[in-house]
């Protein structure tokens, strides 16, 4: 890591890293002075609950295999800052998000002047990541909205293809208590004229999909009606799809990654491809081409494995309807014998759903804290795990090292020799698996 780009690293986290604050004014106001860049290529935009890393990471790579440029705009990242700003699929090199950094910033800084509050982190990485696709210059963006949808950041975008994967409960101290009121802030992402690809979804998350789609004279497209999974079946190393998508059915579609969920996430994918590419009835795109997409297809932290005998995998599970995905695929694909889970999580996330979730399917868990500044406690996580668990089956321990080694005894100690069938856990957060990943991937 070279020194100024530690600098640039060090410039955007004094500005707060999970400052949170909606006012689009600031981001409009720094687009407008740096030309608009975000109006130099098409977009596809994300937003949902659960899945939108995995999905636009997909899209990315179907547009590459079509000999598209992509830009790549993902958040929260596990390891480096770069991996929000990804270039036809790789992280953009320190130099040049440094040299993007050098350019918004001196606008950055005549907006801040202007207004009460600052530009935020996000803020500043997202007019980052729109100026650096208009230089590239890429063929199209894929965007992930950070919180919510209508009030963020990336919002300046008003993309042509718009995805909504699965909507739940989640943030709600910022987007409020209930699926539909959360789905209206969802929904924002809806421009004029926009296709709409959505997952299944709750009939209240649907109410303003329709309503949203109806005002902005959009096109929608649903799973389960103009595209669906077909058929799914557990492969080494993933699974192989049978998808249906606007365009017609793809068979023996290898996805390099587990669990339902991530197959829905395929084929959400595929139908965004499909729409931004013009596929439908009476075009179906070349199915080599989407099979050299999906097989490229990776997803980081989302069930995977990064050791052997005994297993050890991440999963960056932070709410029930994220666990719920998890311990499903766990269930079906994996078949541990015996399984120890570590979890650290966010203080403000349903912790107690998330235990009662996993409880069923592992024998002990090893509860921890991670990096970050709202991690609860190690000691009252451990409290809520032995209501559900009981306190036989519950271990804290101070520091994520720490708590990966007595796992892994645990894991041992109780295979009777035999470690196969027996695995590791490593979830509850983001930020968790972001720590265990520096640990276990040196």
């Amino acid at each position: 890591m070279t020194s100024e780009y530690a600098e640039v690293e060090a410039a955007l986290e004094k500005r707060g890293f999970t400052r949170m604050i909606f006012d689009m004014q600031k981001i409009r106001d720094l687009m407008d002075m740096l030309g608009s860049p975000q109006r130099a290529y098409p977009a596809i935009h994300l937003t949902g609950t659960n899945g939108k890393t995995s999905t636009a990471r997909m899209i990315d790579a179907l547009l590459n295999a079509h000999g598209l440029h992509t830009g790549r705009y993902t958040s929260p990242h596990l390891e480096s800052i770069r991996e929000r700003i990804s270039l036809d699929g790789d992280p953009v090199s320190e130099e040049r998000f440094v040299d993007t950094y050098n350019d918004v910033v001196p606008l950055a800084d005549l907006v801040d002047d202007r207004h009460p509050e600052p530009l935020t982190y996000f803020d500043m990485t997202t007019a980052m990541a729109y100026a650096a696709f208009a230089d590239a210059p890429v063929d199209i963006a894929v965007v992930e909205v950070g919180l919510g949808g209508e009030e963020d950041a990336t919002n300046v975008i008003e993309a042509g293809v718009c995805v909504l994967t699965p909507i739940g409960l989640d943030h709600t101290e910022w987007l409020g208590d209930t699926i539909e009121d959360i789905a209206w802030h969802k929904v924002g992402i809806i421009h004029q004229g926009a296709t709409v690809v959505t997952a299944l979804q709750d009939e209240d998350a649907l109410r303003p999909i329709r309503e949203r789609c109806a005002s902005m004279g959009a096109t929608l497209a649903r799973e389960g009606s103009e595209f669906g999974v077909v058929e799914r079946t557990q492969a080494v190393g993933g699974q192989v799809l049978v998808l249906r998508g606007l365009g017609g059915v793809y068979e023996e579609v290898f996805l390099p990654l587990f669990g339902a969920h991530q197959a829905q996430n395929a084929v959400l994918a595929l139908a965004a491809v499909e729409a931004f590419l013009g596929a439908g009835p009476d075009k179906q795109l070349e199915i080599e081409l989407i099979r050299e997409g999906f097989a490229n297809a990776d997803s980081p932290g989302r069930l995977e494995r990064v050791r052997s005998a005994p297993a050890i995998l991440l999963d960056t599970a932070h709410n029930p309807h994220g666990m719920t995905a998890t311990v499903a695929a766990l269930e079906e694909e994996f078949g541990f014998r015996h399984l120890v889970a570590v979890m650290a999580v966010l203080g403000d996330k349903d912790v107690t759903g998330l235990l009662e979730l996993l409880e069923p399917t592992v024998a002990r868990i090893v509860v921890t804290r991670n990096s970050s500044s709202r991690s609860m406690p190690a000691e009252q996580l451990g409290e809520l795990a032995v209501e559900i668990f009981g306190e036989d089956r519950v271990t804290v321990s101070d520091t994520m090292p720490d708590a990966i080694a007595e796992a892994v005894f645990l894991a041992e100690d109780d295979s009777s020799g035999e470690l196969s069938g027996v695995g590791v856990l490593i979830t509850g957060s983001v930020v968790t698996v972001a720590d265990a990943r520096k640990l276990l991937k040196r």
